[in-house]
């Protein structure tokens, strides 16, 4: 079966253009282990609720300013939010999980569903395409409705085994 890329060009931006598409999303993950600072339901909220803005909203992820008003509607202490965010630990922690995630698990990038033991479960999902470590496209998705949901459903019954 013939793959179709997109181009940059062609994904779902707010506006004419991409310039609200985050060139990188370090910023969320430091924003989210902020979060857990707050707590463990905090941090599950805050998590869904930033994949809900950049999935679901077109919001730029990449930016602090939307990652603090994020904050503020998850109704977090958004002065220790931010004062976390600035103080670089959440940069230092965010790196440090991925180098070992690389080093140890192989992994390159999310997400990467694995078992307990380490062992990685192959998610149906459309993989970039890069040129000089950008974005310049994005392959098809492997399925799409019920077929995906099929397949989502055997990664949960791997896990639970």
């Amino acid at each position: 079966k013939e793959r179709r890329v997109v181009g940059v060009g062609e994904l779902p931006c707010c506006g004419e253009s991409c310039e609200g598409w985050p060139e990188t999303t370090l910023p969320a993950f430091e924003a989210a282990w902020c979060a857990f600072q707050q707590g463990e339901a905090a941090g599950l909220d805050y998590d869904l609720r930033v994949r809900r803005a950049f999935f679901a909203e077109s919001r730029n992820i990449g930016r602090p300013e939307v990652l603090l008003e994020i904050a503020a509607e998850a109704g977090l202490d958004t002065e220790r939010f931010a004062r976390a965010l600035e103080s670089g630990e959440a940069r230092e922690t965010v790196l440090e999980d991925a180098r070992m995630g690389k080093e140890h698990y192989r992994v390159r990038g999310t997400p990467t569903p694995m078992l307990s033991d380490g062992t990685k479960l192959k998610h149906p999902i459309a993989f970039p395409h890069l040129k000089e470590r950008r974005v310049v496209g994005v392959g098809e998705l492997p399925c799409c409705g019920e077929s995906c949901l099929a397949e989502t459903g055997e990664l949960f019954e791997q896990a639970l085994l």
